[in-house]
């Protein structure tokens, strides 16, 4: 075989390759394609796309007003950061990266303005399987809102809004109900809203049904000043550490856990660090008793 056939078959084999790999890429699934599993709520939801819309990010240099004039401002559709959607719950106007007020500070995140808000709460039905959770987790009740304070869809999940006093409840009714059986739970997290007030504290649980393919969120919220909420570890063993690191980083006390003590943080440490208004902390050097500062206290040069 000459130089030329070689040239001619290299081709060839070149154009084959290339043929095939068009086909297998334009017949490969695309995650989300298919409403099938847990995703038939969203049958009407585009290959890729994705539900919801983000809040909202200005980087434009303001004035650092006061969150609470803002957020009025922003309920009323009166400033330029409102284009979230008018069913929205807004919390505040958060400035720059460490809520800075005034000069700024030095981590060139100074002009950055975020409205921070909640999704809106859905009404039923919710489509597919979710109407069948919502009707079987509300069975426990006369009235539905004696369990469930709210149901939020967004970004193509669930999330039920828990009864305070019902969480132990539910969540043994979702593990044992033979309609529901969602065994797992895969995490107990906390999340910390100084502008939500009295539900400054909240805790988040993610639940998976082995039996059925099915994921929820609970989430239940409780006051600073009384962050008391009852343990799922009897019914779901494996919360125990996710409980102790909740009440570690954000002092939320889950009554009834067989050990609730700090996990991370020594016994005798001050405070709950993942907490907002926890002092973003700084750094003791060694030259004359200085200090670099926290963020939320340097001055800004610019």
């Amino acid at each position: 075989m000459d130089g030329n056939e070689d040239n001619a078959k290299a081709t060839a084999d070149a154009a084959q390759a290339e043929r095939v790999t068009g086909e297998s890429d334009a017949n490969a699934p695309v995650k989300g394609a298919v409403a099938e599993g847990e995703s038939a709520p969203d049958r009407g939801t585009e290959a890729g796309s994705r539900t919801g819309s983000a809040a909202p990010v200005s980087t434009a240099s303001t004035e650092a007003a006061e969150d609470r004039a803002e957020t009025d401002q922003v309920a009323e559709g009166e400033t330029a950061i409102a284009t979230t959607q008018a069913d929205t719950e807004v919390l505040r106007v958060q400035h720059g990266m460490f809520g800075v007020k005034g000069s700024g500070d030095t981590s060139g995140y100074g002009g950055l303005s975020r409205v921070i808000d909640f999704p809106a709460a859905g009404q039923p039905p919710y489509g597919g399987w979710w109407d069948d959770v919502h009707e079987r987790m509300t069975s426990l009740a006369t009235n539905s809102s004696d369990i469930i304070e709210k149901v939020v869809v967004h970004r193509g999940e669930i999330t039920f809004h828990v009864v305070r006093s019902q969480i132990a409840t539910l969540a043994r009714h979702l593990r044992d109900d033979p309609h529901l059986r969602f065994e797992l739970c895969s995490s107990v997290s906390g999340v910390h809203y100084p502008g939500d007030a009295g539900r400054e504290l909240h805790a988040v649980y993610h639940l998976q049904s082995m039996t059925y393919n099915r994921r929820i969120r609970l989430e239940v919220s409780v006051p600073d000043a009384d962050p008391h909420i009852p343990s799922v570890v009897p019914t779901y063993p494996g919360a125990d550490w996710h409980e102790r690191e909740t009440y570690d980083m954000f002092g939320i006390v889950f009554d009834g856990h067989p050990a609730l003590t700090r996990i991370l943080m020594p016994d005798d440490w001050p405070g709950h660090p993942q907490r907002k208004d926890y002092p973003l902390g700084g750094i003791d050097v060694e030259y004359h008793g200085a200090s670099v500062p926290p963020p939320d206290q340097r001055r800004s040069y610019t």
